[in-house]
């Protein structure tokens, strides 16, 4: 399996607007500048309740809890190892994934944001900010866009691949809106911290692989 590429000034450019877009979250929930917009947008979304679509929602929801992101990452992780015989995309791969959830279990604790009390549809423990259901979903599925992109030659493939990540981060997003268990400022929050997270690690982890390479090839 080979890797893509991806420019150093492209790298750096989208970690300092991912790392920027989360700052700007953080500092504006700390002034109470998401309040109106999260409030608007849960009503907005709740506004739709209905019993079918409830269920819909609370399938979404399990697609993106921790355990089966656990048991999708470890799938994946022994697909590449065993079906592409690529080891260190296997690693880059558990490695990210581990690192996500273990990064927004510390962040909820850091700012230990109570979740939102308008209109609960399930039961959720533990804090709010960040969204860890869409910090997962981002980098599932921003690392699998990634990983196949290059494997997939039709612009079709390739519209439908990424038709499919939008559509699965956006409903397991929506979902824990839905629900009443997550603010809007929570999800975005997870999306840029997870964004970033991805975009470092992904250019680390290109730069190894030329590293390795050109090691290889002058021995």
């Amino acid at each position: 399996m080979k890797n893509s590429t991806i420019r150093p000034s492209v790298a750096i450019g989208l970690c300092i607007l991912f790392g920027g877009a989360y700052v700007f979250i953080v500092l504006a929930i700390i002034s109470g500048m998401t309040w109106g917009f999260d409030k608007s947008v849960i009503d907005a979304i709740q506004g739709l309740e209905a019993p079918w679509l409830t269920s819909i929602m609370i399938a979404f929801t399990f697609i993106g809890s921790t355990k089966v992101v656990m048991l999708l990452t470890i799938a994946m992780t022994i697909l590449l190892v065993w079906k592409f015989r690529a080891r260190s995309q296997a690693y880059f791969f558990f490695f990210v994934m581990v690192g996500t959830i273990i990064a927004f279990q510390t962040l909820k604790v850091i700012y230990k944001r109570d979740r939102p009390e308008f209109h609960r549809l399930a039961e959720a423990g533990g804090y709010s900010f960040p969204s860890g259901h869409a910090m997962m979903a981002t980098s599932l599925y921003a690392l699998l866009t990634y990983m196949l992109w290059r494997h997939i030659q039709s612009t079709a493939g390739r519209i439908a691949l990424l038709s499919f990540a939008i559509f699965m981060f956006g409903m397991i997003s929506l979902s824990r809106i839905y629900l009443g268990v997550h603010y809007p400022s929570d999800i975005l929050g997870g999306l840029f911290a997870s964004a970033f997270w991805v975009a470092l690690t992904t250019f680390l982890f290109v730069q190894f692989q030329k590293r390795k390479e050109r090691s290889l090839v002058q021995d």
